[in-house]
């Protein structure tokens, strides 16, 4: 699943290049907020001037956009990034997600009828 990062610089980084991405989740927002970022193919790092506490985590990407906006006080970035392998999403984003999953799948359950109907009693054997 793609992500899609918004950073609050201009960081222009190229069409394919690995990134690695280090968030923490807000406590506000319950959103995740990138700290550090490193284009693993040019080896440029990019980070927040206030030290990260707490519980953090990394994952690899690949960047298939990059959209950089300039001028005035609003300069950002949106990156939207492919995770690759292991450990691509933090342990709340990821349960976030099988959370959603789990609600779905009881929803169509219930619409399709399995969870509400008592089971049909099977007729008496003669034999």
């Amino acid at each position: 699943m793609d992500r899609m990062l918004v950073l609050p610089a201009q960081v222009a980084i190229t069409h394919g290049h690995r990134v690695e991405v280090t968030e923490q989740v807000d406590p506000l927002t319950d959103g995740p907020v990138v700290l550090a970022l490193v284009d693993l193919d040019t080896g440029i790092r990019y980070r927040r001037t206030e030290e990260p506490g707490g519980d953090f985590s990394r994952w690899i990407g690949r960047v298939l956009e990059c959209t950089v906006t300039i001028g005035g006080i609003g300069a950002r970035t949106t990156l939207l990034v492919d995770p690759i392998g292991p450990g691509a999403t933090g342990a709340k984003i990821a349960l976030r997600g099988a959370d959603a999953a789990a609600d779905a799948a009881k929803a169509e359950a219930d619409r399709w009828g399995g969870a509400d109907r008592p089971p049909v009693e099977e007729p008496e054997r003669f034999w």
